[in-house]
C-alpha cells in the first residue's frame, strides 16, 4: 500500500523483528528472537534511554488532577445550566459544550488505561471507570482490550481491530465482493466517513453492552463486570433522568442527538488521521520491530497548544505509540528526539498539518473503494 505523503520521509533500511505491549509500561523495549531481537532492542533502546534520562516517563500527576478536576467542574456547570435553563429551547445550545467536555471525559479515560495518570494500577482503573463508565456509558474493559490489541499490532490486517472490515473497509482487497448497501458504503466511504462518526458515541454504548453480556467478550471476574455493568446502568439512568427532568420528551430527544453526533464527530476527528494510508506490515514477510512498527505505521500533526487540545495529545501518535505509558504532557516534549532518532537510522517520520492529515486519511479512503467504482 502506498504511504501517504510525509513532511519528513528518509529511505528507510530493511524491517526488524518484535513484539511489543500495548497498554503495558514502555519501561522496557519489547523484542523478537534471534538477530531480529537484538537489532530491534539497538534501534530502540538508545532513544528508551535518553527518554528516561530526560525524565519524560515521570507520571504527572498533579496536571492530570488539575484537568480532571477542571473538566469535572464545567460537566457539573452544564448540568446546572439545564436546571436552570428549564424546558427553555435555549438549553439546546448546552449539548455543544457537553460534547467536548464529554470528549475530554474520553481523552482523561483513555490515558488512564495506559498508566499515564498514576503508577498504582487500581487508581488508574478507578479513574477509567469514572470517565468511562459512568461518564460515557463505555465499557472500560471492551475498550481496553481492543486499544490493546490495537497498540501491540497497528495497522495489521488480521490483528489489529481498528483496521478490520466492518461497515468501512481499510484495504482494496477487503472491498471485494461488498454488494448492495455494504457496496455502495464502501464506493462512497470517504465522502461518508465524517457523517458515519456522529453515530460513534452511541456505538461505543452499544458495543459496550454487547461486550458486558457476551460470552466472547474480555475476561472478567463476576465482580468486575457487575462493577462495569453497574456503571453502565447508572449512566444510562443519570443521563435520562438529567433530560427528562429539565427539558420536554422531544427537547430531550434532540438534545440527545446533538450532544452523541458531536461527541462522536470529535472523537472521529482525533482517531481518523492517526494510521488511516500508514504502511501496513507485510504479513508474508519479516515482522517489524518495536520501533518500525509504530513509527512506519503512526502519523503526527503538527500544531500548538490548542491542537494539542482539541486532539488530546493524539496528534502525538508517534510519540504515544512508542511509549504508551508517557503522560500526555511529555509527548510534545519527546518529539524532538524520537524524529532525531529516526532521522539517524533511516526511518520514515510522517508529521502533516492539520487539514492535510484528513486529506490524507480521506484519500486513502477513496483510493480503497476504486475497485468496486471502477467494476
Amino acid at each position: 500500500m502506498p504511504q501517504a505523503t510525509s513532511a519528513l520521509t528518509i529511505p528507510a533500511p530493511a524491517p526488524a523483528p518484535a513484539r511489543a505491549p500495548a497498554l503495558a509500561s514502555s519501561s522496557e523495549a519489547p523484542a523478537g528472537t534471534g538477530g531480529g531481537k537484538r537489532r530491534s532492542r539497538s534501534e530502540f533502546a538508545p532513544l528508551l534511554r535518553t527518554i528516561r534520562d530526560q525524565g519524560l516517563l515521570e507520571r504527572r500527576t498533579g496536571w492530570y488532577a488539575l484537568g480532571i478536576g477542571a473538566n469535572l467542574l464545567a460537566l457539573t456547570a452544564v448540568v446546572v445550566g439545564l436546571v436552570l435553563f428549564g424546558h427553555s429551547w435555549w438549553s439546546l445550545l448546552l449539548a455543544v459544550p457537553l460534547a467536548v467536555l464529554s470528549a475530554r471525559a474520553a481523552f482523561f479515560g483513555h490515558d488512564a488505561g495506559h498508566s499515564q495518570i498514576s503508577a498504582d494500577r487500581d487508581r488508574n482503573r478507578l479513574i477509567q471507570l469514572l470517565h468511562a463508565n459512568l461518564l460515557l456509558g463505555m465499557s472500560q474493559e471492551w475498550w481496553n482490550d481492543k486499544h490493546n490489541r490495537h497498540h501491540a499490532n497497528p495497522n495489521h490486517e488480521e490483528k489489529d481491530p481498528d483496521v478490520a472490515p466492518d461497515v468501512l473497509v481499510f484495504n482494496q482487497h477487503q472491498a471485494v465482493g461488498r454488494t448492495g448497501f455494504n457496496g455502495w458504503l464502501v464506493r462512497h466511504q470517504a465522502w461518508l466517513f465524517f457523517p458515519l462518526t456522529t453515530l460513534e458515541g452511541l456505538a461505543l454504548k452499544v458495543y459496550g453492552f454487547q461486550a458486558l453480556f457476551s460470552k466472547d467478550g474480555p475476561r472478567q471476574t463476576g465482580r468486575e463486570r457487575v462493577i462495569e455493568g453497574g456503571l453502565l446502568f447508572a449512566h444510562v439512568a443519570g443521563y435520562a433522568t438529567l433530560l427528562l427532568t429539565t427539558m420536554s420528551l422531544g427537547q430531550a430527544v434532540v438534545f440527545a442527538l446533538i450532544h452523541q453526533m458531536l461527541l462522536g464527530l470529535h472523537l472521529g476527528m482525533a482517531f481518523a488521521p492517526n494510521h488511516k494510508g500508514m504502511e501496513v506490515p507485510d504479513m508474508d514477510g519479516e515482522p517489524w520491530g518495536h520501533l518500525r512498527r509504530q513509527v512506519l505505521t503512526s502519523r503526527n500533526i503538527r500544531g500548538g497548544a490548542v491542537t494539542d487540545w482539541f486532539l488530546g495529545g493524539l496528534n502525538y501518535q508517534v510519540e504515544h505509540h512508542l511509549f504508551p505509558s508517557m503522560p500526555r504532557p511529555h509527548l510534545r516534549l519527546a518529539q524532538p528526539a524520537v524524529r532525531a532518532h529516526c532521522r539517524s537510522l533511516g526511518i520514515p517520520y510522517t508529521e502533516t498539518g492539520f487539514v492535510d492529515s484528513y486529506r490524507q486519511a480521506l484519500g486513502h479512503l477513496h483510493e480503497v473503494g476504486t475497485p468496486l467504482r471502477t467494476a
